[in-house]
């Protein structure tokens, strides 16, 4: 006599497949669903950064957004070149640190924003690789939107900050300011963004 459950004759195999099927269907409904509201997500923020920035070019919107840079990250953004020269020799001491963290505090990034906390992870860990080159793509996309007098300030704010900032570490004698060669040839490639 079977009562519904498995009973090591093959009895009740039916109802353990369509509940396995019911299952399977359930999580992958769940699955398109947060597929989609992660698709409308980066959706609207391609568009809040394309209304905050006034950049117009789709791929880079979506590499920025699907990066998961939003509105209120984007200050962060705007200072990955000083986390690159802090990475440069491929560590990060406590001046670096501190300097670029300074850096985000005088363009108004406060503690405990969103920003903050991206860039308190960044100089913490190093950053990916393609986050640099979106940042390139960013700056040369952000430079067309702006007149000559504001890209050289831009600039040249930009540039003095990650100057600071590399130069916060001092050398093997602990004597700053010096600036490495491979802190410089990263300043030479920031330069360059703004070409």
């Amino acid at each position: 006599m079977s009562d519904g459950r498995i009973d090591g004759t093959g009895a009740g195999k039916g109802l353990g497949s369509q509940e396995q099927q019911l299952g399977d269907a359930f999580f992958d409904g769940g699955a398109e669903e947060e597929r989609a509201r992660l698709q409308a997500e980066e959706r609207a923020a391609r568009d809040l950064i394309a209304e905050a920035t006034g950049i117009d070019d789709p791929k880079l919107l979506a590499e920025l957004a699907g990066l998961g840079i939003r509105v209120e990250t984007l200050s962060a953004l705007t200072l990955i070149p000083l986390i690159d020269v802090a990475w440069a020799d491929r560590e990060m001491d406590a001046a670096e640190r501190e300097a670029v963290l300074s850096g985000a505090a005088s363009v108004g990034i406060e503690p405990g924003s969103m920003s903050y906390r991206l860039l308190e992870i960044w100089t913490s860990e190093e950053q990916p690789p393609d986050l640099f080159k979106l940042w390139q793509e960013f700056t040369r996309a952000l430079c067309q939107t702006l007149n000559p007098a504001e890209r050289t300030r831009l600039q040249s704010n930009l540039l003095d900050r990650a100057r600071q900032v590399a130069a916060a570490a001092g050398d093997a004698a602990n004597r700053t300011p010096h600036i490495s060669q491979a802190e410089e040839a990263r300043l030479t490639t920031l330069s360059k963004a703004f070409e």
